[in-house]
């Protein structure tokens, strides 16, 4: 395994977010509190997504074609862990979900007609959109539980269902929505469902209500989302009838790898504030950083957050070297373990900072909150060590 990366765009990135992305978090935070649209892009976006364009520091996530960057999973991932120190981060460089996930998609299995419309607009960041596969009254982590109905007719689709936690519905710019739903419940287990592209003010689409996360409101939003007779074109659909769960098997693979290393710079930012609180916090005759319970915390911390970082960089090596599919147990082990490792790197530097690591003094309850949902998000734990044992199971039922 070739680890060696290219040190150039990585510094240009990481100078960027401690210049520009780190000093405008409070400004940030004022600017949604203050605004009439808690899910309006505040201005201070703006500027920054015009600073990060304007020194190429855009679309780095997408290697498809001409589309994007062309940068390997390998080399996009040092970056995604620089991006993830800052809540924002992702979206300055319009590298963010579920835009990212929506343009793979897209750029992979899109007509050009599809590229045209949507694409476009997307990586110019004119737009953007959401996905909508979970749904409130099934188990959705199995994607043969999905309920939501696509029904050809004539020259339409006619989709009928609700879906939540659909993100990013509730962003005033938000203009297209890609569905996934039932489309020949007679079909092969994996051949039911398709996908199909929704512009967001079709008739019949209603958002029953914005979702928070641990009580926190999101720019983006959580949209419960009731689709009633949404009709939309027969090229609305997304790749063939039928490919809806490959389709989404592709989408997915890189998405995980970006969420881990976005998570590893969840940890970094939770260890430095850790040790910035310990050092500067007297208590009991010393700095709190002297007191060995405090020592182990952030000598495990370390560790854990490098062990985490090598898994990661392997598993987007593999996807590199061998195919996504190839590297599905590895992917599937990245989204387990580097949510779990930030989230225990987070739950530290909250004890350390008492009563400040609870309140939005910090970001820190913030990262709880996030590291703790994503555990769910884009797949619980335990269906990736479902995926995992099975692939590990595997060697062995071949020897019997």
């Amino acid at each position: 395994m070739d680890f060696a990366l290219s040190t150039e765009l990585l510094d240009r990135v990481s100078s960027f977010m401690d210049t520009h992305v780190l000093p405008a978090e409070p400004l940030y935070d004022q600017q949604i509190a203050s605004a009439s649209n808690p899910h309006a892009l505040p201005p201070i976006m703006v500027e920054l997504k015009e600073k990060a364009r304007a020194e190429g520091l855009w679309n780095l996530f997408l290697s498809h074609g001409s589309w994007g960057a062309g940068l390997t999973n390998l080399e996009y991932a040092p970056l995604a862990e620089q991006m993830g120190r800052s809540i924002i981060g992702n979206e300055v460089f319009n590298c963010s979900a579920p835009d990212t996930g929506n343009m793979e998609l897209l750029a992979l299995f899109g007509t050009p007609q599809q590229q045209e419309r949507w694409l476009r607009p997307l990586l110019d960041s004119r737009i953007r959109s959401c996905f909508a596969m979970t749904e409130p009254d099934v188990a959705s982590s199995d994607a043969r539980n999905i309920r939501t109905r696509i029904t050809r007719d004539r020259d339409d689709y006619v989709v009928n269902g609700r879906k939540w936690y659909t993100s990013g519905i509730l962003d005033p710019d938000c203009e297209l929505i890609i569905l996934m739903g039932v489309s020949d419940p007679d079909a092969p287990t994996y051949r039911q469902q398709s996908m199909v592209l929704i512009p967001r003010n079709t008739p019949g689409v209603t958002v029953l209500r914005d979702l928070p996360m641990f009580g926190y409101t999101d720019r983006l939003g959580h949209g419960d989302v009731l689709f009633e007779n949404v009709r939309v074109p027969a090229q609305n659909l997304l790749g063939g009838e039928g490919e809806g769960f490959a389709l989404a098997q592709g989408r997915l693979g890189p998405g995980r790898m970006h969420y881990a290393m976005r998570a590893v710079g969840f940890a970094e930012r939770a260890l430095q504030l850790m040790c910035d609180r310990t050092l500067a916090r007297f208590a009991f005759g010393g700095p709190l950083a002297d007191q060995g319970v405090v020592r182990e915390w952030i000598a495990r911390s370390r560790i854990e957050i490098e062990q985490v970082r090598l898994l990661v960089l392997k598993s987007a090596w593999l996807m590199d070297t061998i195919g996504n599919a190839a590297a599905r147990m590895e992917v599937a082990a990245i989204k387990v373990a580097a949510l779990e490792v930030a989230h225990r790197v987070v739950d530290r530097a909250v004890q350390a900072h008492g009563a400040a690591g609870v309140s939005d003094d910090t970001v820190l309850a913030r990262l709880f909150s996030i590291t703790r949902a994503l555990r769910i998000a884009d797949g619980p734990d335990e269906v990736h060590l479902r995926t995992v044992a099975r692939h590990e199971l595997a060697k062995y039922e071949e020897k019997l």
